[in-house]
């Protein structure tokens, strides 16, 4: 395990940077790691708020999953865990009255897989991922899933979603938005969160939010523990979501390597098992499945300090706050308007990170052999194909991203036989944007 070393004499100078295995002083740390649960607290908590699943649930699962990976990762990979967005599809599938021990099997199963997958990236290497999901396909992935939620970011009925509350859902959406233009540092990292609070207002003033749960709620309690009720028709939603998880896992290790001038490569594997241990528990106890998150690398990136303490810090606040129901409940208070509103953004921010693997790759989609899979995948993912074999019920989701790994190396493997597939031109595209006149259309 690494242990910290105080950096300098406890402060830190103007461009000077954090390790990993520093920390500054404890005073510091704890201001410090207090902004990273504020940086998680915006997406963790609209996980639950759009699926049903308790708050305080989810919040004590993503304290505990994010001491667990760092205890897994010897404390040398700093990251939180917080809820996926990935689960939102196959959970608001599977969920039926509330009841969401079935929801529970299929997250639990997800991590299981995910840490078997974390061990064989730690034993073999981490190559064969790359094999299995070029960025062509990760790309389609991460699109299709945020693009399949475009329904529930408007709303199922009536009382649901954005439709509900057009009006609070447009305060909102403009609320983030210019949060994110007028402001910098922190202020605008943190838009969508500032924005559901202006939508919120803007409810109250409407009459739209009710306080009747929070007056009655207690302010020390238990998190609402539930056990996984198996059903394998169900789990099958939900295994496209480990496709995911790695992409997200493998692209924010690399991404902490890039800004600390580590490597973390031989950590990859770790990462997995250890996102995969905390979603499996998740899953056993009543929580929603853990990712690594963005935002909180998006704050290292700002402060510079990368210690693994402000995670243990993060973590600690977000087990304490789980044990407060008041705070859940005050929580569950924000009107359907206000979640439909941020999740129009957050889904089409989901989905366009597809795009920009797309980009930063240079994905080439004049080779069929990239444009097809790609483009029959996000059709059947975004209009929500489903079908049933036997006893067996499949998403949008799923059969669109088997679709397109399934026809994406097929294509590859009859092309390559047919001397039809040009390796280069299957990851890359030849177009350079440096060229005189690349910017401009022909």
């Amino acid at each position: 395990m690494a242990i910290w070393k105080l950096h300098g004499n406890g402060t830190i100078q103007p461009g000077a940077v954090v390790a990993p295995d520093e920390r500054l002083g404890w005073g510091k740390m704890y201001g410090l790691g207090a902004q990273h649960v504020v940086a998680m607290f915006g997406a963790t908590f609209l996980v639950p708020l759009i699926t049903g699943f308790p708050v305080a649930t989810t919040l004590f699962f993503s304290g505990v999953g994010t001491i667990l990976f760092l205890l897994i990762t010897a404390n040398r990979l700093p990251s939180y865990l917080g809820s996926s967005f990935a689960f939102i599809s196959p959970v608001l599938a599977s969920t039926s009255g509330g009841d969401f021990s079935r929801a529970l099997f299929g997250i639990m199963l997800t991590g299981m897989l995910l840490a078997i997958v974390g061990a064989v990236v730690h034993l073999a290497g981490a190559a064969w991922i790359d094999a299995l999901m070029p960025p062509v396909m990760t790309g389609t992935i991460v699109m299709l899933i945020g693009f399949n939620l475009a329904g529930a970011a408007w709303g199922t009925t009536e009382t649901s979603g954005f439709r509900s509350a057009p009006v609070t859902g447009w305060i909102t959406i403009l609320a983030i938005v210019l949060i994110t233009v007028l402001f910098k540092g922190l202020i605008g990292r943190l838009s969508i969160l500032l924005g559901v609070l202006v939508g919120y207002l803007a409810a109250f003033a409407q009459g739209e939010v009710k306080f009747d749960a929070v007056n009655s709620a207690p302010w020390i309690g238990l998190p609402a523990f539930q056990l996984p009720n198996p059903d394998f028709n169900v789990a099958a939603l939900f295994l496209p979501v480990v496709l995911v998880l790695i992409a997200e896992n493998v692209g924010h290790v690399k991404s902490v390597a890039l800004m600390t001038g580590k490597n973390y490569d031989k950590s990859m594997g770790r990462a997995l098992l250890a996102d995969g241990v905390a979603t499996t528990l998740a899953g056993f106890g009543g929580g929603s499945g853990t990712t690594t998150y963005a935002e909180n690398i998006g704050v290292m990136a700002a402060t510079k300090v990368y210690s693994t303490a402000l995670y243990w810090i993060a973590g600690g606040f977000a087990i304490i706050l789980s044990f407060i129901p008041k705070f859940g409940a005050a929580i569950f208070t924000i009107p359907t308007g206000v979640i439909g509103a941020a999740g129009t953004v957050l889904y089409g921010m989901i989905g366009l990170l597809g795009a920009r693997i797309w980009i930063e790759n240079r994905v080439a989609f004049t080779n069929p052999i990239n444009l097809f899979p790609a483009a029959i995948g996000l059709i059947m993912g975004i209009a929500n194909f489903t079908f049933t074999l036997g006893d067996m019920t499949f998403g949008g989701v799923t059969v669109g991203t088997v679709t397109a790994l399934v026809l994406y190396h097929l294509m590859r493997a009859i092309g390559k036989a047919r001397g039809t597939d040009l390796e280069g031109q299957a990851i890359v595209s030849d177009f350079d944007p440096a060229q005189p006149g690349a910017d401009k259309l022909s």
